[in-house]
């Protein structure tokens, strides 16, 4: 059994980020694929429920969205970097929705885990902003509670030997 100090923990929690872009399966492909990235898990955060279902999230009435987590070594991939390609694998102009699927729990959003992710997560939005024909609609919201979804959302599409939700 090993021992991990204030120290360590510190440095693990940050090292983890947190996005919402809609439907959570493909977009844990997508940060999977990025070098740095060295783990991902599905799940809910934001919302008001404790320990929320998918089918209670589904009803769009918990305040949760279906969120990444991220983490990563910041040695080969910096924050900046994964706001980024956060909103390249999305459209972050879409309120409330991407594509057909459409409510709260689908919507753009980044969990900061402090002012530093908080203020790096703007200046990407702000950046980028002129790359969309639309204006960005993406919230940066406080760090909220990771509830894990159930085991069957995580690694949905690669347990299928998918790589997208997308029909071609």
């Amino acid at each position: 059994m090993s021992t991990t100090t204030n120290d360590q923990t510190q440095r693990l929690a940050d090292q983890q980020a947190m996005f919402g872009a809609g439907c959570f399966w493909g977009v844990e492909v997508a940060f999977g694929q990025i070098a740095g990235v060295t783990q991902t898990a599905v799940g809910y955060a934001g919302g008001q429920v404790d320990k929320p279902t998918y089918e209670q999230v589904c009803t769009d009435t918990t305040g949760h969205a279906e969120v990444v987590l991220v983490t990563f070594d910041p040695s080969q991939v910096g924050y900046e970097q994964l706001v980024e390609s956060f909103l390249k694998l999305h459209d972050p102009t879409q309120l409330n929705r991407q594509g057909p699927d459409v409510g709260g729990q689908y919507r753009s959003a980044v969990f900061a885990k402090d002012g530093g992710q908080k203020a790096a997560a703007r200046a990407v939005i702000d950046r980028m902003a002129a790359s969309f024909k639309k204006p960005i609609v993406t919230t940066i919201e406080p760090w909220a509670t990771f509830h894990r979804a159930e085991d069957y959302h995580q690694q949905y599409l690669a347990k299928r030997g998918q790589t997208s939700c997308r029909v071609q």
